[in-house]
């Protein structure tokens, strides 16, 4: 059987690892050129995704990556009333630890033989078991299996499906070495998520293993062309900055100042979905895993799921080692399309918490209900 992974994301390296760990050999096929071709984001929030991590026989190495003290949390309102605060002890157990980004892809990059992945290989198109590279190149396949992603182009042999703008943009900001450069603002921030939310607006801090404190700056119930007539000038970083503290009215100066602080790095996201409980109808040599079938809403619930897809079809397909892939293709399918509707219809609820009017107080009435 052999088995043509799309994309070495979290997702794809997860299926390749527990394949090599049940004795199934794959390739990886990455557009990057290495894998420090860019950066990787910011840190994820690992709790579901633990059991994937362990089937991978991974989890030792991810103990001594996570952050336990990421858990901490504040929450806020724009005038500065802080309406929570979560410390985690030290002996605390990693129900929810914070880990970089780049660290996990690491750990899953380094438990894998040398010649797993192949770097610079853009999918370009499949058909007839041969998969076809933008470079000119090909590879014959018994199962093509799409982790490319949000925008992934596998996703196009299965259903006709594409991401729809959320109606949320955001700018994205930071500030390097907190503790040396601005310590009062460290303190403020803490060791974990520093989350204040308005009417529409959202500013969320996290610090990262590398000591920045990463920024969004959210503009909910927005159209996907927002950053055309928002004034935000992004080729002036400071002019993107001062346009910024001009769109926050009436916060405070205390969180204003996380934005003054930021360095020159100011980048304009916006945020797309999947249908929530999207399916197709099973192929025998074709399936997707990770935001390639199931783009959510980014409540922390994404790399979670996109580890869960990748472990639970390298056991599926472990489990059938003289078989053709169409069988535990189906029953992957079959655990992959509940597993994730229940999550992406989580992640609605929340994400409809976040944009609703006082949504600081419902998201506190969210994490201490009575």
């Amino acid at each position: 059987m052999t088995i043509a992974i799309i994309g070495a994301g979290l997702g794809g390296l997860a299926l390749a690892r527990v394949l090599h760990v049940n004795g199934i050999e794959s390739v990886v096929y990455e557009r990057e050129s290495s894998r420090d071709a860019r950066g990787q984001g910011g840190m994820l929030d690992i709790h579901s995704g633990q059991q994937a991590l362990r089937e991978a026989g991974l989890i030792d190495g991810f103990h001594e990556i996570a952050r336990g003290e990421g858990q901490d949390m504040k929450l806020l309102e724009p005038d500065g009333t802080l309406l929570l605060q979560e410390d985690t002890p030290e002996d605390a157990p990693l129900l929810r630890p914070e880990v970089d980004r780049a660290d996990l892809r690491d750990l899953l990059l380094d438990s894998l033989p040398e010649d797993t992945v192949r770097w610079g290989r853009a999918y370009e198109s499949a058909e007839n078991g041969v998969v076809s590279f933008a470079d000119g190149s090909s590879a014959a396949y018994d199962l093509l299996v799409g982790a490319d992603g949000a925008n992934s182009r596998v996703r196009a042999l299965l259903t006709d499906a594409r991401p729809a703008h959320l109606g949320q943009n955001y700018v994205e900001i930071g500030i390097p070495d907190i503790d040396r450069t601005h310590p009062d603002l460290a303190a403020m921030v803490g060791r974990g998520t520093y989350w204040v939310l308005g009417d529409g607006l959202a500013l969320a801090a996290q610090r990262n293993g590398d000591g920045r404190v990463r920024i969004g700056v959210s503009f909910h119930n927005t159209p996907e062309d927002w950053f055309e007539t928002s004034g935000i000038p992004f080729d002036d970083p400071a002019a993107a900055r001062a346009r910024l503290i001009e769109l926050l009215p009436g916060w405070d100066a205390r969180i204003l100042a996380l934005i003054e602080a930021c360095d020159d790095t100011v980048v304009p996201r916006s945020v797309s979905t999947l249908p929530i409980g999207l399916t197709w109808p099973s192929a025998p040599d074709v399936t997707l895993l990770g935001d390639a079938a199931h783009l959510m809403p980014p409540t922390g619930e994404g790399a979670n799921m996109a580890l869960l897809d990748g472990a639970r079809l390298g056991l599926d397909l472990a489990a059938r080692p003289d078989d053709f892939p169409a069988a535990a293709v189906k029953d992957y399918e079959r655990e992959m399309f509940e597993r994730t509707g229940a999550a992406a219809r989580m992640s609605e609820r929340v994400q409809k918490l976040l944009t609703a009017p006082d949504a600081a107080r419902k998201m506190l009435a969210f994490f201490q209900p009575d």
